[in-house]
């Protein structure tokens, strides 16, 4: 990759761009914050990814009027539409036009983004899981093809390895997502915890509708979460495997992440306690902290 190819300013691509960069900033600060101090070209690059991903989550997660089946009508014109680009190169949807050409200068290969779309195809139509076997492939599809489609853009050696720990990585943040959403998604009619696993702690569906705490559930969050901190175990090799210039990025996006963890921790993982969260200044910190250690360490 020739890094002085200014690819985003080709054509008429710069106002795509400029639409993903407003984009990340408007849902995404404190990523938007820690692009900004990347090189030029990885920072457009992360922008247009980000973008993508917002949007195909959009199409579901969004408050809005339409049915189902209108749902699933949009979602496949999309898909449509991002096969045609890759075929193509190119394309005018507000969320591809500027992807395609990010693609296409990083050499995303396309199995992500469409594995991507189908596990947003999973959320309109699977409300719960058997087993953790079918939510890894979920949280595989909605978050790892996330984490790997950016690995391209931010740099790496160590090839089809530094890919699988950007899986993990994933894997660790969507089971977050989960784990401080468990309220907020029985009142959607989701609930994201294996049944084979809530019956091994013996929790019914019902107490998790009904926002029911007691020991069962607390022993059945206590197991959820020490599997994700595995996984973000796990996955810490791979951020070395970064180009130098972007690891503070995933370090930084792991401990916020993983202070999620802590959060439900202190609240005797009860979930039903309200969302957790990481304060704005509390993120600066995490990610000032990073980039200073980015500079120290050279």
């Amino acid at each position: 990759m020739n890094q002085k190819n200014n690819y985003w300013e080709k054509d008429d691509l710069f106002p795509a761009f400029l639409y993903s960069k407003s984009i990340i900033e408007f849902h995404a600060k404190s990523f938007s914050f820690a692009s900004k101090l990347l090189p030029e070209y990885k920072k457009w690059g992360t922008y247009a990814v980000y973008n993508l991903c917002r949007f195909a989550d959009n199409i579901i997660d969004k408050p809005r009027n339409r049915s189902i089946d209108e749902k699933f009508r949009e979602l496949s014109t999309f898909r449509q539409e991002l096969n045609n680009a890759y075929k193509y190169g190119e394309s005018e949807h507000p969320a591809l036009k500027a992807f395609i050409a990010v693609a296409n200068e990083f050499d995303i290969p396309k199995d992500f983004s469409e594995e991507l779309l189908n596990g947003v195809e999973m959320d309109l139509s699977i409300s719960s899981y058997n087993d953790f076997d079918s939510l890894y492939l979920f949280c595989y599809r909605v978050a790892s093809t996330v984490g790997i489609m950016m690995t391209y853009v931010l740099g790496f050696h160590g090839g089809k390895t530094t890919l699988e720990y950007a899986e993990k990585l994933g894997i660790a943040m969507q089971l977050t997502n989960i784990l401080r959403d468990v309220g907020e998604d029985a009142k959607l009619g989701r609930i994201y915890i294996p049944m084979d696993e809530l019956d091994r702690f013996n929790v019914s569906v019902k107490d998790i509708s009904n926002s029911v705490y007691n020991s069962q559930v607390r022993e059945l969050m206590k197991f959820q979460v020490s599997r994700a901190l595995k996984y973000y175990m796990d996955a810490q090799p791979g951020i070395g495997m970064l180009d130098k210039e972007s690891q503070f990025t995933i370090k930084a996006a792991s401990k916020i992440y993983g202070e999620l963890l802590q959060k439900i921790e202190q609240n005797n993982y009860n979930p039903f306690l309200g969302r957790v969260y990481v304060t704005h200044n509390r993120k600066i910190q995490i990610l000032l902290s990073e980039i200073t250690g980015r500079f120290t360490s050279k």
